[in-house]
């Protein structure tokens, strides 16, 4: 049976990073050198160098090439309801939140959508920066309705809100919708976070439900590609 050529120097450089042989950050050779390596055409190199992107060993950078991603990435678990405390706990890796904003707003067109909301709904709005190992590489933007949390502090932000909306106020967070996107980096994603060269970032979306079915929370959870693969358990059903 005839092997795609591409597919062979895909799964050739794949090894080599699982190996440790090419380094994370380390930038591989243009395209035309790699043609060369290789004996093919540039075409073949661009296809092997696109599945290597979409399975995560590499990240094409605008000006600077492909760059070798770190495939000891933090597991992130998307079917569990995980706050950024226990995950890091988890981890066993020194961990620290920086809340940006803090305070009560009005729903706006966006939030009345996202929490079916009405205008007359006042909405905690957090901005949290989440630090790991001494890099900044999760943005958390979280809106809470108040009528379900009469009161938060910043000091809770700091810690954690689900332990406080457990723990403190006895509510039972249930379940979550959520949905996986990869979007383009704002300038607020560059303001708080250690971006680096990357173009772009992975945001979780959370519709978050009480145990009485009612829509508490909306947020935007926004990670840096290169340091977290998304994981699930799949059951096929029969």
């Amino acid at each position: 049976m005839k092997v795609n050529k591409f597919k062979v120097i895909f799964q050739e450089i794949a090894n080599q990073i699982k190996s440790g042989d090419l380094e994370p950050n380390k930038t591989l050779p243009s395209e035309h050198e790699l043609a060369e390596q290789y004996g093919t055409s540039r075409e073949t190199i661009r296809k092997a160098l696109t599945l290597l992107a979409q399975n995560g060993f590499i990240q094409k950078i605008k000006g600077k090439g492909s760059v070798v991603l770190d495939m000891r990435k933090m597991s992130f678990p998307v079917s569990g309801l995980v706050s950024f405390k226990e995950l890091a706990k988890n981890l066993g890796k020194a961990s620290k939140t920086r809340v940006h904003e803090f305070g009560l707003i009005k729903a706006d067109a966006f939030l009345k959508q996202q929490l079916n909301a009405s205008s007359k709904d006042e909405i905690w709005k957090v901005v949290r920066s989440r630090e790991i190992d001494g890099e900044k590489i999760i943005l958390d933007k979280d809106f809470l309705m108040k009528k379900y949390i009469p009161l938060l502090t910043k000091e809770v932000c700091e810690n954690s809100i689900y332990e406080y909306i457990e723990q403190d106020l006895g509510l039972k967070i249930s379940f979550a919708k959520k949905e996986i996107v990869v979007e383009e980096c704002t300038d607020e994603d560059r303001g708080y976070l250690d971006i680096d060269d990357f173009q772009h970032i992975v945001v979780v979306k959370n519709y978050v439900y009480l145990d009485d079915t009612s829509l508490f929370q909306y947020t935007e959870s926004r990670h840096r590609l290169d340091k977290f693969r998304f994981v699930d358990f799949a059951r096929r059903g029969h």
